[in-house]
């Protein structure tokens, strides 16, 4: 990559690489690729079970829809269909349709996104190699799988693991239609980004201008068929992406679930506003400003992901989920895109690197600037970018080693990742203390060794790249693997050992009345025993959802995810009162009634108007038994 000249040949093409080509291909790349997959399965997969529901929240949406097809499609929390979650529904769909096969569980709940994790090593595997041959391919799939956040979120059950696997594919497809200026793998990744919008929304748009730009730049066509064959994949983002809109915007709202999270029962206001501009700016249901200690009540982007600013990706909350690699990749895109400063406009390698590092600049400065609600999860998405630029990167400046100006750029990509790792390592000390001092002591013989040319030497060269990659990867491998081995619960989870845990609201969603005493088990007993539409309702989804997890049963989570939604009314609640298809109300537990628009009523008129028990702690209204017959 340092020269025209020195660059490997597949990196002075257009089209795409030789090692694509089955008669071309090295024996040891099918059985490496087969390692792979079979290795990221088996971390993904191990023990997945140990987390129990993960977020309660998307796993009582997950139970309604394997008891309801409605509540499948929509997204209900409930199987009568009250109320949806505040996200699209796509990656409730995969998790049900398994539930429906295998039964409701914690592991048919989280095998799909476990799944989605080894499908987007695979098609990142596919789309490095395409450019710049299987070793790189391979090198970023490694990197992908052992990702922290990767490591936890393809083994939970949010969205990510859904929208990760189809910005990957997006990216794939991309990468085939740079080849010939295919417009039909264009269309198609405009395709995967549009049902990554049913996933989570405008999260999937993040890297959508990358795509258009690199291909804009590097398609070998005209650019006037460039610009037409672009604003064709936007058309097919928009079809792939508005359908699901239009279908609940033409559905009558009287017989469809209330859209949780919209303030005007609207998919497309959610998308918009809370779940859109709202994270950006603030507003629309995200608390405003960069937040901070005490700002914003606590749940604003400072509360979760520290202040705005640049420097975000690197500290206390985001660090560890995502940062290990990634002063290394900003290295490995600046001077990949020096040393191919002088290549054609088409080539693939630097396309490669505009793809991925498109993908890895924009998501931070996103993320890094974002001034609505984000948690540190969410870099989970921008995983994929580092780990592309890592694979070409590295693999290419040593292929240039020969070269000093990438010899000199490969030893600082290993030495900022051996400081860096020893910054994060350091921030939970009492974890295996020993890995950080190691990790230096690596770091400093194998950049001098880089340095000094000790590769020069007979068989040193296998021995030198092995170490560095060892080195490089020693840091992010620990902690990615302590994360698969750690369970993890609540709406906020975090990578790395238990001891540093940072979820907001842990130990499930917050401890409502249906889980975890034996107060709480004779509340569920109580509700197993009910034979009405709804077993009970409760404020918010932080209470609702265990009561419904592990009852069994249909529960309203009055108000959605904290109880702000108005949804159901009082006047809709009366009347499902009235004709007997709720049997209790169970208080307290959640965020309930926050926003004041729905939660807060309906419990005054229950507490003014049914009699209720004292279980334990938790206090039961009866709804088949009230005070008076007036």
């Amino acid at each position: 990559m340092t020269t025209a000249s020195a660059a490997p040949r597949h990196a002075v093409g257009s089209g795409p690489v030789a090692a694509t080509r089955a008669p071309d291909r090295p024996r040891w790349v099918r059985p490496s690729v087969a390692v792979l997959l079979l290795a990221t399965a088996g971390l993904y997969l191990w023990n997945l079970g140990a987390s129990g529901y993960a977020n309660d929240f998307y796993a009582m949406a997950v139970q309604a829809g394997t008891k309801s097809w409605e509540a499948l499609f929509f997204g209900s929390l409930d199987p009568g269909n009250v109320i949806t979650v505040d996200k699209p529904p796509a990656s409730i769909w995969l998790m049900a349709l398994s539930g429906r096969v295998f039964g409701f569980s914690s592991w048919s709940m989280l095998v799909p996104n476990a799944l989605c994790g080894v499908g987007s090593v695979g098609l990142l595997y596919l789309a490095v190699r395409r450019t710049n041959g299987p070793a790189a391919g391979l090198l970023a799939g490694s990197v992908l799988a052992l990702t922290p956040v990767a490591a936890m979120m393809f083994r939970f059950n949010n969205p990510d693991a859904l929208l990760v696997l189809l910005m990957t594919l997006g990216a794939w497809c991309t990468v085939r239609a740079l080849e010939k200026a295919s417009t039909r793998w264009l269309v198609l990744a405009g395709v995967a980004i549009g049902f990554g919008f049913i996933a989570k929304m405008l999260q999937a748009f993040v890297v959508l201008p990358v795509f258009a730009l690199v291909y804009l730049v590097a398609a070998p066509t005209t650019l006037r068929n460039r610009i037409l064959q672009v604003l064709a994949a936007g058309l097919a983002v928009v079809v792939s992406a508005g359908w699901y809109v239009a279908v609940v915007a033409l559905w009558p709202a009287s017989s469809r679930p209330y859209i949780g999270g919209s303030t005007n029962n609207s998919a497309l206001e959610l998308a918009l506003g809370y779940n859109g501009l709202g994270r950006i700016f603030g507003g629309d249901g995200n608390p405003g400003g960069s937040g901070g200690p005490g700002g914003a009540g606590g749940v604003g982007g400072g509360g979760f992901g520290g202040a705005t600013g640049i420097t975000r990706m690197f500290g206390a909350s985001f660090g560890s989920e995502i940062s290990w690699l990634l002063p290394a990749a900003l290295i490995a895109l600046v001077a990949g895109l020096w040393f191919t400063r002088f290549f054609p406009r088409t080539n693939p390698t630097r396309g490669g690197l505009l793809l991925w590092g498109g993908w890895t600049v924009v998501t931070v400065l996103v993320f890094s600037y974002m001034s609505g609600i984000i948690h540190p999860y969410y870099t989970v998405a921008l995983a994929p970018g580092i780990a592309g630029l890592i694979g070409i990167g590295a693999l290419e400046l040593w292929r240039g080693r020969h070269n000093f100006p990438a010899r000199i750029a490969l030893a600082l990509m290993l030495a900022a990742t051996g400081i860096w790792d020893f910054i994060l390592l350091d921030r939970v000390p009492s974890w295996q203390p020993w890995l950080r001092y190691t990790m230096l002591v690596l770091t400093a013989i194998v950049v001098a060794g880089l340095l000094f040319g000790v590769d020069r030497v007979r068989r040193a060269g296998v021995v030198l790249g092995v170490s560095a990659l060892i080195t490089g990867m020693l840091g992010t491998t620990a902690y990615a693997v302590v994360t698969a081995a750690t369970p993890h619960t609540g709406a906020i989870p975090a990578s790395g050992p238990a001891t540093a845990s940072r979820s907001g609201f842990g130990g499930g969603m917050g401890g409502g009345p249906g889980e975890g005493s034996q107060t709480n088990s004779q509340v569920i007993a109580m509700l197993k025993a009910t034979t009405t539409k709804w077993a009970a309702a409760a404020d918010g989804s932080q209470s609702a959802a265990g009561l419904a997890l592990n009852s069994g049963k249909a529960v309203i989570a009055i108000g959605g995810f904290n109880g702000g939604d108005p949804a159901p009314t009082l006047a809709q609640f009366k009347q499902y009162v009235a004709t007997g298809e709720i049997t209790y109300y169970v208080s307290g537990g959640g965020m309930g009634g926050m926003g004041g628009r729905g939660g807060s009523s309906i419990t005054t008129w229950v507490e003014q108007n049914f009699h209720s028990t004292t279980v334990g702690t938790t206090t039961v209204y009866d709804l088949t038994k009230p005070l008076s017959s007036s």
